[in-house]
């Protein structure tokens, strides 16, 4: 199998400090290289931090993995630099489509407002998406990636981290003064750290199919309940690049996960679903089961945690990279931030609290999800294809219909960073929310022009002001989403959040605004 692919070997080099026995100080060190850590990697690259980031492996991950990045992942990706291959290689979709038995029930579109660069989703495999970032940090002067470094132990002080790294040439140490561990959902940082890690751990296994085949399915998303093809379970049905589709089948808690990868369990089920005629070859197969989890904190002293080494949610939904790659939106400018002596310490202590409070969120949606598509007694499967009988003909039951709710991002209403309304809005984006993109007048979008700091978004000309000031006009598309009507003023983070907003400009309340951003009390 795998014919589509061939996965690169990264070369291992050994380090200067380990070829002379030097015990070196960085800046940051980051443990993994996967699609979170690459990303956290290029993120504080980008704010001037020098980075070094370490794997135990010397390739990228083996079969499709994660497949969806919905458009707010996207939107940071274009900020890195890092968008365009990933657009060009990947499958845009919008529109989903739920089936119950052999009829549609409903179908929605993920990007209803028109007018966005990026699209609402993109299928692409994980191991592209990884080659890709691994390009993009080879070519970063202050990303020092090391391939074969395995991290065997940590120790912590009040300033910093002593790491012990296995290479295939013995073992060194070097110091940190921060870590960042993106090490996967079995992370042995997390466990060396003691880091407590609960939650809910699902039964139901599900089988992942990878077929090449040429298809005359739509690039769509396509959930069937109940199909006729594989009568009481569902099926989920994406296409990917190169002509390669992803199909995960429900198998139920019994089923042998060895016996159920065998090729031949598994043709005769794709062949029930596409037919005795369809010419397709398999590219790769799974079998899986998921847990829903947190950590207990985000920070750890000078370990902080993100991606699937801080939380972990079901699969459905598309929840799991693009919450990582949030979590990296967020850490990335608090460190630099820190780094540079313009914040204090205690502002990492708001990644937990906002990322943990997105976490959550995810959770609770992804659970949902699961309990949907896997009724664990006989009320709740009779209430579930109840919903989804009546959601052929009553709009009042599709909201209730619960495939996986697909990933969007969690705004920070609960965050202490941020400046609650003191004016009347009546709509725009709330503080605490990601900023809603919109092309500019002028040509060009928002977000691009936002930059990556602190910036003060005007809707009319301002006084002296102590940020930077896009000067937006109060008509058109931009303003109708930002509720802006002459004077309005958003303040926006690093990360392009909303931290707070008026209806006029008051140089003074911008500067505590931003303090406060920064974990500055008054």
């Amino acid at each position: 199998m795998q014919n589509t692919y061939t996965y690169p070997e990264f070369e291992y080099r050994q380090s200067d400090e380990q070829r002379r026995g030097e015990l070196r100080r960085h800046a940051l060190v980051i443990i993994g290289a996967g699609p979170i850590g690459l990303t956290m990697a290029l993120d504080c690259a980008a704010r001037g931090i020098a980075t070094v980031v370490l794997d135990d492996n010397n390739s990228v991950s083996i079969g499709s993995r994660a497949v969806c990045y919905a458009k707010r992942t996207l939107e940071v990706w274009n900020r890195l630099g890092v968008v365009e291959p990933l657009l060009a290689q990947g499958v845009s979709w919008q529109v989903g489509k739920v089936f119950f038995r052999d009829e549609l029930a409903y179908q929605f579109d993920l990007l209803p407002q028109a007018q966005q660069q990026m699209p609402a989703m993109i299928n692409l495999q994980q191991y592209y998406l990884e080659e890709q970032l691994v390009a993009a940090c080879d070519k970063h002067p202050l990303v020092d990636l090391r391939w074969k470094h395995r991290l065997t132990a940590l120790e912590q002080g009040d300033d910093g981290a002593l790491l012990t790294i296995e290479t295939p040439d013995g073992s060194f140490k070097l110091q940190a003064d921060w870590v960042v561990a993106c090490d996967g959902a079995n992370s042995d940082t997390r466990r060396m750290l003691g880091a407590d890690f609960q939650g809910q751990v699902f039964q139901d296994r599900f089988l992942i199919a990878d077929v090449v085949m040429t298809a005359d399915f739509p690039t769509e998303r396509w959930f069937w309940f109940d199909p006729p093809f594989h009568r009481g379970q569902s099926v989920l049905l994406h296409k990917q690049s190169n002509n390669v589709w992803r199909i995960d089948f429900q198998l139920g808690r019994d089923a042998d996960p060895t016996e159920e990868k065998k090729p031949e369990n598994v043709i005769p089920r794709i062949r029930a679903m596409l037919g005795p005629d369809a010419r397709f070859e398999l590219e790769w197969v799974s079998v899986y089961q998921f847990a829903c989890r947190r950590i207990d904190q985000f920070r750890h002293g000078r370990v902080l945690f993100a991606g699937d080494a801080a939380h972990q949610v079901s699969p459905f939904g598309a929840r799991g990279a693009n919450t990582g790659v949030q979590d990296c939106d967020n850490l990335a400018w608090k460190l630099a931030a820190v780094m540079d002596g313009r914040a204090p310490e205690a502002l990492l202590d708001s990644y937990h609290a906002e990322r943990a409070f997105a976490a959550d969120d995810n959770l609770l949606q992804s659970t949902r999800s699961t309990d949907f598509i896997t009724p664990k007694t006989r009320a709740s499967l009779r209430l579930r294809n109840a919903v989804l009988e009546l959601a052929k003909t009553e709009a009042f039951a599709r909201p209730l219909v619960n495939s996986g709710r697909l990933s969007t991002p969690t705004p920070y209403t609960q965050s202490p960073l941020i400046t609650a309304d003191e004016d009347r809005f009546d709509g725009g984006v709330a503080p605490g929310s990601p900023c809603v993109d919109a092309p500019l007048p002028g040509g060009g979008w928002l977000l691009e022009a936002l930059g990556e700091g602190f910036v003060l978004l005007s809707f009319g000309e301002v006084g002296p002001c102590p940020l930077p000031v896009l000067v937006a006009e109060s008509s058109g598309l931009l303003a109708e989403r930002y509720d802006g009507r002459p004077g309005t003023c958003y303040l926006i983070r690093p990360d392009q959040y909303v931290a707070a907003r008026w209806r006029g400009f008051d140089a003074a309340k911008v500067a505590a605004a931003v303090q406060r951003s920064l974990g500055v009390k008054p």
